[in-house]
Order: structure tokens, then C-alpha cells, then sequence
């Protein structure tokens, strides 16, 4: 699990060129603050460490950013980045002003539950797709994914660590 005052705002697809450059897809709604010349990031590897990097450059390309850390110096420092989750800080995040817009962590151990309040599990992460985006519900072990749409969800309370489903048919059995 990552430290609760990080979240993903993006994942090392794959090394780009010989220069140390990686492809990145990008997690988040501020890829022009995250990715800012200087900014930082905590990258953790596949193996589960974390490492502090440095953006030195970030330029878009193919519908991946391109991102070059100073502590990436070449290919094969590249390829060893492969896979690795790229974090930052909370603290950093600009607020919401929509009453339906949420961060990924704000959502991430609320209780799913149903119209009735029978307790389905936890919603364990948000999965984003070219679909758009889906609740990934851990229930007792066996993971539940439900489409993050209104008609399904239709209450999301932050505060009261829940979000409400309303599925339809066999959705959920």
C-alpha cells in the first residue's frame, strides 16, 4: 500500500530512445504541474522500493508523456523503471470545486455498499479506460469491478466513507 499521502499520477510504460527518456502514462488531471521542469516525484519500482526523481524534461509524443529525471541518465537505467508507479504528494493537489468530481484516494477504502445497505466490500482503486473509469471493489478476496457512472453509483459520501451502488442484474452476483 502506498504512504496515504501519496497518490499515482502516472506509470512507466516503457524506456523511450537511449537517452533514458520513459514513456508515461499519465494518472492525472495536472500532467503540466506534475511533470513541471524541477517538480518532483517518488517512483516505486516493481520490487517495491521508492526512489526520489527529478523531472528534467517533459514533452508529449504518440499519447504518452516523455519524461527524462535527472536520476534517469540513460537506457538502461530506463529500462530498469519499467512498470514503476510515479507518486506524489497530496498536499500538492489543486482543490475540487465540483460536488461530483473526486482524487482516485479520496474514493480508495470507502465502503461499497447497496441501495438497501447491505455491504458489497471496499473499493480497493479506481481503474482508468479508454471506457472511462470503474470502481475496483475488493470483495472478501475476489475483486468486483462496477462501471464509475452515475446510474450505478449514484451517491459517492467522502465524509461518510461510503459510495451507494445501484446495480443492475447480475452485476454483482
Amino acid at each position: 500500500m502506498d504512504k496515504p499521502d501519496l497518490v499515482v499520477v502516472g506509470r512507466v510504460a516503457k524506456a523511450h530512445g537511449i537517452l533514458g527518456e520513459l514513456a508515461v502514462d499519465v494518472r492525472t488531471d495536472t500532467p503540466r504541474v506534475r511533470f513541471a521542469l524541477e517538480a518532483t516525484v517518488t517512483a516505486r519500482l516493481r520490487d517495491g522500493t521508492h526512489h526520489q526523481l527529478t523531472v528534467s524534461a517533459a514533452r508529449q509524443h504518440a499519447g504518452r508523456l516523455l519524461v527524462r529525471f535527472t536520476e534517469v541518465p540513460d537506457r538502461d537505467a530506463a529500462e530498469a523503471m519499467r512498470g514503476a508507479l510515479l507518486l506524489a504528494s497530496t498536499a500538492d493537489l489543486p482543490p475540487i470545486d465540483d460536488p461530483d468530481e473526486f482524487y482516485d484516494h479520496q474514493l480508495e477504502g470507502l465502503t461499497a455498499e447497496l441501495l438497501d445497505g447491505t455491504v458489497v466490500g471496499v473499493v480497493r482503486e479506481i481503474s482508468h479506460g479508454a471506457g472511462g473509469e470503474t470502481l475496483v471493489i475488493d470483495r472478501d478476496g475476489d475483486e468486483l469491478l462496477v462501471p464509475f457512472v452515475r446510474e450505478i453509483v449514484p451517491t459517492v459520501d467522502v465524509a461518510g466513507g461510503r459510495v451507494v451502488l445501484d446495480p443492475p442484474e447480475g452485476l454483482i452476483e
